[in-house]
């Protein structure tokens, strides 16, 4: 062999030596679904839990996440008792990872993390405490996880919605029950507004706009028109922003056939008056049934699928697996 031989193939050997080994990326927690609405009572941890059910029936690694800090009983719509280790133990960091609290369910492919035992510890989790949560359900391993968040718009209700790839927003055909799911978005929406705000630097426009528009706050395309007069580029940014503030519906408890068009009149109002798109994703029939097999902590749709509520959450299954997932790379 030559000496320039030689040299090639030390260069070569050093070449191989110096490349990185390839490594495949691992995506985790791909699709993040939180369920949350304006009131209790209106069937988010059922939906939660059926649409858990479902999900690992058709194949899908499903972790159920409790995060009713004031109230968890996701485990009962399960059939479970309420584990030892919970959400609080990974919080107060008597755990030191997330898996560490996660039970079996008895459905293969579903996980469950349960809420918190010590509610008082809980209810009002620190900004960190909060980001390391987040942090870790974004590094679960599985296809899907399903936050099953508390009542009303508290500021952390409000960050665990937002925070989700899919915010479902949970209605029952009352009046209240609408007006309140209304609230709920315009409080998320608002509160993204106020973390764009911070991100773009826009001066304090949205506290001047809410100042300015006491009585009504304006529109997101007149606020992004008040944004753009002061800055053209913060305002087209502003607004691909606000685009991807898309929730979507699920009504329930429908009874009657005028029920069914809630999902459709809801969205058509937000539409009106915000220039949002909100999607309706169907709807959960009314089945007495399912409240007796919670009684029994027996969950209907392990028992029986063909009930029309296995049948409408099949169907809301088929449509949130329709939305493209984002691909998230491990932390």
């Amino acid at each position: 062999m030559s000496h320039g031989d030689e040299a090639k193939k030390s260069s070569e050997t050093n070449d191989r030596r110096r490349a990185p080994r390839f490594r495949p990326t691992p995506f985790l927690a791909r699709r993040i679904v939180a369920v949350g609405g304006g009131k209790g009572g209106i069937g988010k941890s059922l939906l939660s839990a059926s649409l858990g059910i479902e999900l690992a029936t058709r194949g899908q690694r499903v972790v159920l996440l409790d995060f009713d800090l004031g109230g968890a009983n996701l485990h009962t719509c399960l059939g479970l008792r309420q584990p030892q280790r919970t959400l609080s133990d990974f919080v107060l960091r008597r755990v030191e990872s997330l898996p560490d609290v996660l039970v079996e369910t008895g459905v293969p492919g579903l996980r469950l993390v349960s809420g918190a035992s010590d509610a008082l510890a809980m209810a009002n989790p620190m900004h960190q405490q909060k980001l390391r949560l987040l942090r870790a359900v974004q590094a679960l391993d599985g296809d899907v996880a399903i936050l099953d968040l508390g009542a009303g718009s508290h500021h952390n209700v409000l960050d665990f919605f937002l925070f989700a790839d899919h915010g479902v927003v949970t209605v029952v055909p009352e009046p209240t029950s609408i007006e309140n799911a209304y609230r709920f978005l315009k409080a998320a929406f608002f509160r993204r507004l106020r973390a764009l705000e911070r991100v773009y630097d826009l001066g304090g426009v949205l506290e001047q706009a809410t100042r300015e528009h006491a009585t009504k706050v304006p529109s997101p395309a007149r606020i992004i028109e008040m944004v753009a007069q002061e800055d053209t580029g913060a305002g087209a940014e502003l607004a691909e922003a606000v685009r991807d503030f898309h929730p979507l519906v699920v009504v329930n408890q429908v009874r009657e056939a005028a029920d069914l068009t809630v999902g459709d009149g809801v969205c058509l109002a937000w539409r009106r008056f915000f220039g949002l798109d909100l999607d309706y994703l169907g709807y959960l029939r009314h089945d007495p049934a399912a409240l007796e097999s919670l009684r029994e902590r027996r969950p209907l749709l392990l028992e029986r699928r063909d009930t029309p509520l296995g049948q409408d959450v099949a169907a809301i299954a088929d449509k949130l697996l329709a939305i493209p997932a984002p691909r998230r790379e491990a932390p």
